[in-house]
Parts: structure tokens; C-alpha cells; sequence
């Protein structure tokens, strides 16, 4: 029987992707259930090409564009979040594929782990929010959580076979981002068409920004400790700006095992989709004769300052993670908007985390108005940065 995949966020990079996986792949998948928030007419082009049998456009003002460009089709149009939610529980959905952004991700995919649905992670900010009570879930509700980013696809990939034996470290590899080597100075102005320009992978805005910030790969090393139980002391970053090692794991003995490959995400898209079986593909294949000279460094938290408040909440821990995505989430807006510089993206997250309630033990709740009120203080210290601007 064909895999059944229900796509959230299937306009997105991660989603049209996966999209293509699928479609490489018709022998093993069928797209069950695609989903988007604002983009219609892509939404309708899926729709069309993979005959889901069900399709949900998260903004209600589009549902009728929608139902009616799909109205010949064999196709159930739905539309709203608590539609979202229901959908992931359905009995004809065998593995959910989050690749929504941010906190949006959370409630869908809590609600499909609550349904016992196999998940393929690709939304980071679920763990990084509530990965506590998610995993949690997961292991009440025998669900797999197979990690889509491709630095936890590689954790994992190394560490199949071997979860009898300790890990005593794991080293999560960074690009280092556009600005890498830049002195503080010189990242107080950059423009957005800087930071976009990301040097090896192509990816969505918000995510780029991340990515440029090393507040990706603070979300990481937080998404990291909770896949795969590693206390953070045992999680190093390291910055390698090829791409081409996603990953290490040390074991107890000393031994490092690395998983390689070149920059494409439709390969641990691929990995999650099929696990446990390796597809056959036709992706361009990595040569050490092309890539001579792979190198390593130490990030610079000093000038990276996300990187270093990632590892703080999650030493914190309790609600500490969900305030500095929420935080997150509002200045890089801001930043995509023109409204703030690149430099004060630290600055503002920063001074969020100090204002914002701390909550030691928090419940899903919590973590709701965790989001709602630290968005809300977020947006102040940015209007007020704006104001001085102005």
C-alpha cells in the first residue's frame, strides 16, 4: 500500500519539495492532504496535479477563490485553523509532514501526535515551543517523529543502529550564514537582499533570516535536545561552511560517525518519507574530488548573539524557548518589513526574554499565552525602536 501523506504547508520550500519527492515516488506515496495559508494559486496547481482528497486554505477570506477554481475536481475544499487541526486526525492520513513556519505548527501537530499519526518534523519551532510536552506525547502514543532539517535527519541517519550505545556528543554543523567572518559593525546595516543571500542552501525568507542571525541553528540545538534526549551539554555547534557534513555523533568510545552530502533538502525529505527503507534517486551525487577542502570553526556568540540566548533559554528551560521564538518571530517581520536594522534583532529578543513572565513547569496552555503576551511586548520594544528611527 501507498504511504498516505498529508502535507501542511505545502506551498512553502519544504512542502513543494516534498511535493516533488512525492511525485518521483508514486509507487510508495499519495498526497492525502495539502494545506496552505495565503498562497491560492499554487495551493490550486497541487491540487490539480496530485488529487488530494482533501485541500485546506487556512485564510478563510480565500476559501471561495479556492472551492471554485476546484469545483470539477474530486477534491474537498475546506478552509480555517480548527479545520487544520481536524484534518490531521483523519483515518485516511498514515504520516504528517509539518512544514509550516514558526509557532503556527504547534496546535496542527500536537493535535496529529494526539491522533497517533507518524510525524515528519520539518517545523522546528513545535519542539523549540513545547518540546517537552510533544515528545512526551509522542512516546505516550507509540508516534515516530522523524526529523525532516537536515542536520537532525543526519543525527538520526547516525545514529540508526545504534541507540544501545551512550552518545556523548552531538555536533550540530552550521553554514555560518551570509555574514560569516563580519565584524560587528558591519552587520548593524545590512540590507534584507543581504541577508537573503544565503551561500548554500535555498530556503524561505524567515527561515533565511534565521539562518543568517544563527538563530536557526539555536532552534536546532534546542530541537535537538528533545529528538533525541541528549542533555545540552553534550551539544556542540560548529561552523562549516560547505554544507557538506550535516552532522556528527560522538559515541563513548570515542568513535565519530558523520552523514554527507550536498546541499539538498529533498534527500532528507526523502529519508523521512521512506524510513526505514533508502529510495533509489537520480539527486546529483557529492564528489570529494569537487569539495578538496572541508573546514571547521568555532561560531562567535559574541557577535552572533542569538546563538548565545538560544543556549540560555534552553539552560533555562520551562517556557523560556517558546518566549524567545515568539520574540523571534515579531523582529524578523519587523526586519522583512524595513522597520528595524539586522543589528537590533538580538537587542529586542534579548530584552523580551528578560521582560516576559518565566514560567518553570508550563502546560500547553501556558505556552499559548506565553506566545500571545510575549508577541505583545515584543511588538512594543520594536515600535519604540521605530519611533527613535523616526
Amino acid at each position: 500500500m501507498r504511504k498516505r501523506i498529508a502535507i501542511l504547508g505545502s506551498t512553502g520550500s519544504i512542502g513543494k519539495q516534498s511535493l516533488e519527492v512525492i511525485d518521483n515516488n508514486q509507487d510508495k506515496f499519495e498526497v492525502e492532504v495539502l494545506t496552505a495559508n495565503n498562497n491560492v494559486d499554487l495551493l490550486i496547481q497541487q491540487a490539480k496535479k496530485f488529487q488530494p482528497n482533501i485541500v485546506v486554505i487556512a485564510n478563510t477570506e480565500k476559501y471561495k477563490y479556492v472551492a471554485e477554481a476546484l469545483a470539477q475536481d474530486p477534491v474537498k475544499v475546506y478552509a480555517g485553523t480548527d479545520t487544520l487541526n481536524q484534518v490531521v486526525q483523519m483515518d485516511t492520513v498514515d504520516l504528517v509532514l509539518t512544514a509550516m513556519v514558526g509557532y503556527s505548527g504547534l496546535i496542527p501537530t500536537y493535535n496529529a501526535v494526539k491522533a497517533g499519526k507518524n510525524i515528519a518534523l520539518a517545523n522546528k519551532e513545535t519542539l523549540v515551543v513545547a518540546g517537552e510536552i510533544i515528545t512526551k506525547l509522542a512516546r505516550e502514543k507509540e508516534v515516530d517523529i522523524l526529523p525532516v532539517d537536515s542536520e537532525h535527519s543526519a543525527i538520526f541517519q547516525c545514529l540508526v543502529g545504534e541507540f544501545m550505545n551512550p552518545v556523548e556528543k552531538i555536533i550540530l554543523t552550521c553554514s555560518g550564514g551570509p555574514f560569516r567572518g563580519k565584524k560587528e559593525s558591519e552587520l548593524q546595516n545590512v540590507t534584507i537582499d543581504n541577508a537573503l543571500n544565503h551561500p548554500n542552501w535555498d530556503m524561505g525568507e524567515k527561515i533565511t533570516i534565521d539562518s543568517a542571525t544563527l538563530m536557526n541553528k539555536g532552534f536546532e540545538m534546542i530541537e535537538a535536545h528533545w529528538l533525541f534526549g541528549v542533555h545540552p551539554s553534550k551539544i556542540e555547534v560548529i561552523v562549516h561552511p560547505q554544507s557538506i557534513v550535516h552532522s556528527f555523533v560522538q559515541f563513548q568510545d570515542g568513535s565519530i560517525k558523520a552523514q554527507l552530502g550536498l546541499p539538498d533538502m529533498r534527500l532528507p525529505i526523502q529519508y523521512a518519507l521512506g524510513f526505514p527503507y533508502r529510495i533509489k534517486n537520480n539527486f546529483k551525487r557529492f564528489s570529494f574530488f569537487d569539495f578538496s577542502n572541508l573546514t571547521f570553526e568555532q561560531p562567535d556568540t559574541k557577535i552572533f548573539r542569538n546563538l548565545a540566548l538560544s543556549y540560555e533559554a534552553l539552560d533555562r528551560g520551562g517556557n523560556m524557548p517558546c518566549i524567545l521564538n515568539a520574540a523571534n518571530e515579531i523582529v524578523v517581520k519587523a526586519f522583512l518589513n524595513r522597520n528595524i536594522n539586522f543589528g537590533d534583532i538580538p537587542k529586542i529578543i534579548e530584552q523580551s526574554m528578560l521582560k516576559s513572565v518565566f514560567i518553570e513547569k508550563p502546560s500547553l496552555d501556558d505556552l499559548i499565552q506565553t506566545n500571545d503576551e510575549t508577541r505583545q511586548i515584543t511588538k512594543l520594544l520594536t515600535e519604540k525602536i521605530i519611533y527613535r528611527k523616526n
